[in-house]
């Protein structure tokens, strides 16, 4: 259930921090504003080794919580790396239930058992790649990975099974930014005429080089059906001093920005806050930055339990966004990637959020809650489904325009449900009862090719790939 919307001042989100709330962690107590204020000092001094946590933070962490992270780290999905500015605005005297600590710094304590239908490619970006780093689901618009390293790595990532590297529960194919790689790429969508908007995501396009923005930017601006440039990256919500002292960097992006203008397409910033306490006066000034380059900048959220999966949260979070002048353009239910299930929310509780920001801001500024349906049915509106069994957790979703005839199901994690569901749950035949009622009840014709399609991933169980788990 989502908390009561404590009446928040109207001007709560014109706030930010401007304090050296860094000199609170003892190891960076020293430090002057300007060399925190460096992406360079931010790049050095990032986290990512446990051993760091402890001695960055001394007696400020207990050696039972350090166990905690330890014991997290070794059937979490991903590694560690976070950078300065996200680990000292953590709250270190309550951890545990810090909404940024929980979003880069799992604990075993906290952690579930993975849905029983949980899949590495919950998107199935892999089975729709037409050639290696490429997506192409929707007719006018593909998904470009030229990498795979962020600048932190987050711990409900989506694409855990390829990005952060191998851990003690998956191993992975990580790769670095390579051109000739890229060509295959290049020549699908030269190929291609229907194709007009292209997301160059990863990883992490804060990670490529001002070389790399340059040349990627270049190829795909002098393709001539596309449109539509988005540089996807968490950079500006969780190191905003690249945009204020990577000078070449910026360069680069606004470079690639004008040459877009001259030709009458778009080049736009996609970035990730999920919590207003990622928002500081550096988010600001970048923000403001980009702005003034007349750089449109969107956010898409993730919706977590105990980080943002209440009322005052996200009106914040939207109103915050909106005040940088980037503008809320998606909020997600969290996909059913392994090692997430503490973090993931009852799809009701995103349709219930939806109700509740709508109408606390402008339309064009009021983010959609949506549901990308496993198996990759795609974006759909929260409140679109077919049917939605909520005593059992389960929602059947259709996608016309994007694979017609085939039915997605999303499941809501176990340990919101009633114990009579759970109960039915633990039990194989119950289950399948279940799945197939919705099915039945969603009265959506699929073929009976997607029937199978639908009872073979059923009768696998969970359908992970390129993993240990």
């Amino acid at each position: 259930m989502l908390d009561s919307p404590r009446n928040l001042s109207e001007l709560d989100h014109r706030t930010f921090r401007t304090d050296e709330f860094w000199r609170v962690i003892p190891g960076w107590k020293d430090v002057s504003a300007a060399e925190f204020g460096s992406h360079l000092w931010q790049a050095k001094h990032s986290i990512r080794k446990l051993d760091q946590v402890q001695s960055i933070l001394g007696d400020r962490i207990s050696p039972s919580f350090i166990e905690d992270i330890a014991a997290g780290l070794r059937i979490a999905p991903m590694n560690v790396r976070i950078t300065p500015y996200v680990f000292s605005l953590i709250d270190w005297d309550n951890p545990t239930d810090d909404p940024l600590r929980m979003q880069f710094l799992p604990i075993a304590s906290q952690m579930l058992p993975d849905h029983p239908y949980y899949m590495a490619d919950s998107l199935y970006e892999d089975v729709d790649s037409p050639v290696p780093m490429l997506t192409h689901r929707y007719p006018d618009k593909v998904l470009f990975l030229p990498l795979t390293t962020c600048p932190v790595y987050c711990a409900y990532c989506t694409r855990s099974r390829i990005i952060g590297g191998s851990t003690e529960s998956v191993d992975k194919d990580t790769y670095g930014p390579n051109p000739e790689n890229w060509e295959p790429a290049f020549e699908y969508l030269r190929t291609h005429p229907q194709i007009e908007d292209v997301v160059i995501s990863g990883g992490d396009a804060f990670n490529l080089t001002p070389r790399y923005i340059r040349l990627i930017g270049e190829k795909l601006l002098a393709i001539p059906h596309i449109r539509r440039l988005r540089y996807a990256t968490k950079g500006v919500a969780i190191l905003p001093m690249k945009i204020l002292t990577d000078n070449e960097w910026l360069d680069a992006l606004l470079d690639i920005h004008r040459r877009g203008r001259e030709l009458g397409k778009q080049v736009v910033i996609h970035t990730h806050f999920s919590s207003p306490r990622e928002i500081t006066q550096y988010s600001l000034d970048a923000a403001t930055k980009l702005f003034s380059e007349g750089v449109h900048v969107r956010n898409q959220a993730v919706l977590q339990e105990g980080v943002n999966n209440s009322i005052d949260e996200m009106v914040l979070l939207t109103r915050k966004l909106s005040y940088m002048n980037i503008q809320p353009y998606y909020v997600y239910i969290h996909d059913m990637v392994p090692g997430c299930e503490h973090l993931r929310t009852t799809l009701w509780d995103g349709v219930q959020l939806e109700k509740n920001v709508r109408g606390t801001t402008a339309g064009f500024n009021t983010p959609t809650f949506v549901c990308d349906a496993p198996g990759g049915g795609g974006k759909r509106h929260v409140a679109s489904y077919e049917y939605y069994d909520r005593e059992n957790g389960i929602s059947a979703w259709s996608s016309p325009n994007v694979k017609p005839g085939e039915l997605f199901l999303y499941f809501d994690p176990l340990h919101r449900l009633s114990p009579e569901a759970q109960a039915r749950w633990n039990d194989s035949d119950s289950r399948m009862a279940m799945i197939h009622d919705v099915i039945r009840r969603s009265d959506y014709e699929i073929s009976e090719k997607a029937r199978t399609k639908i009872a073979r991933r059923l009768e696998g169980g969970a359908v992970a790939t390129g993993g240990k788990r």
